[in-house]
């Protein structure tokens, strides 16, 4: 328990040989900080047990311990837009959306969300109509890669309304197509939630999709949605989840490479949030294998598309997780720099987590250095989950807070950390 933390955290520091003042440079805190923490007058982050674990070869005791105190969860908030206000929460099971905001109905999501309103029977629609929809659907992913969730939410939410309604009117095989389509645009719905920072919403559009799938006979999707509640308890901290759900997912041998990759992928990330750098390493060497290998799937690519070598940056994203900010900070400067200048998103999360490694390593120079280069796309994709490691690298600056560099940057970084 938190109790126990600080007696431990002497014990093992005594059986190194090491002083207050020595571990307090080796991992790059203050001596002042780390006797509060002895002393039980702090409570110590998940980074600082992980950091004196390694320094002190105690074998991830000290996480150990931390881990076993809950943390509060954060209640969902409505999305809030200029003109009108969104949520989207589950009711009896049933994902609820009560309003879209008016000025992007109007302003281009009417055009698609136009037969959703509409009365009276709608067309039966062929195969150049349907690649039309494909078409609109790619766009806004394309606009999901460098704008605001909030702004695509809109859009994508239309989308569906559209492909419903039109599913429920036409006959096998176009019906069948219009549901697993409609299963793909739902899980996207997911992700740009959760990049909005509604978690329930999230996990409500991923059993949407689920359930479209299943209508649709897309079994591959349902496995998908596995794979998304494994990614949404990640962001929430949660490795035993995590791992849980990646494994339910790697359970469909027919799920084809990428999902199976992808579910590996996650299922590392847990492992690295847990300390377990042996199960990490193997299931990203999984992961690695199934990425690679050709998918002969149809539609469109579920998971992002904007990265080549994904389980490389993922790799560097673990190792911070494991503790070894030096060596995640390296490995994302070389992978970053590969990333697509239009895949915005990707690369500014990519980034703030590199922001983050070095200033925990120390290299608060260098730390400063990539979040100014990265505050101007954090603003712009407005992401939630981005907006986590701005927070953490906020409080890890602080320590530094005399530092010129560190003084010019923390109001602008305070401001996109807090942005909601």
């Amino acid at each position: 328990m938190a109790e126990k933390f600080g007696a431990l955290l002497r014990q093992s520091r005594n059986a190194a040989g090491l002083s207050i003042g020595d571990l307090a440079k080796r991992i790059n805190y203050s001596k002042g900080y780390l006797s509060k923490i002895e002393n039980d007058l702090k409570r110590p982050t998940a980074m600082l047990a992980k950091l004196c674990d390694r320094e002190l070869r105690t074998g991830g005791a000290l996480a150990a311990v931390l881990a076993a105190v809950p943390v509060a969860a954060v209640p969902d908030e409505p999305v809030v837009g200029d003109d009108g206000v969104w949520i989207m929460e589950l009711d009896g099971g049933e994902v609820r959306v009560s309003e879209l905001p008016r000025r992007q109905i109007l302003a281009g999501a009417g055009a698609v969300l136009g037969l959703a309103l509409v009365g009276g029977r709608r067309p039966e629609l062929d195969e150049r109509a349907f690649e039309v929809l494909r078409t609109t659907f790619d766009q806004h992913r394309v606009l999901g890669t460098m704008a605001s969730p909030r702004i695509v939410l809109a859009q994508v939410i239309a989308h569906l309304h559209t492909l419903r309604a039109l599913a429920a009117e036409n006959p096998e095989p176009m019906r069948g197509e219009l549901l697993r389509f409609a299963a793909r645009v739902a899980e996207y719905a997911g992700w740009m939630s959760q990049e909005a920072g509604q978690e329930s919403a999230a996990l409500g559009w991923t059993d949407r999709a689920a359930g479209y799938a299943a209508a649709g006979r897309d079994a591959q999707l349902a496995t998908f949605a596995q794979f998304r509640r494994a990614e949404i308890a990640l962001y929430q901290h949660d490795p035993v989840r995590t791992v849980e759900l990646a494994r339910l997912a790697q359970d469909d041998s027919g799920a084809g490479p990428r999902i199976l990759g992808l579910a590996a992928r996650v299922e590392a990330q847990g492992h690295a949030l847990a300390g377990d750098v042996s199960a990490c390493d193997a299931a990203l060497d999984r992961a690695a294998g199934l990425l690679s290998a050709r998918d002969p799937g149809t539609g469109p690519v579920l998971g992002s598309s904007s990265v080549d070598d994904e389980v490389s940056l993922v790799r560097g994203w673990a190792l911070y997780d494991l503790g070894r900010p030096r060596e995640a900070a390296e490995i994302l400067g070389r992978q970053v720099v590969l990333i697509p200048q239009r895949a915005r998103r990707a690369r500014t999360r990519f980034d703030a987590r590199r922001a983050l490694a070095h200033a925990v390593a120390g290299d608060v120079d260098e730390a400063c250095r990539v979040a100014r280069d990265l505050l101007a796309d954090a603003a712009q994709v407005d992401s939630a989950t981005i907006r986590l490691d701005l927070a953490a690298l906020t409080r890890t600056l602080r320590r530094w807070h005399n530092a010129p560099a560190v003084r010019e940057l923390l109001p602008d970084l305070a401001v996109t950390a807090n942005a909601r």
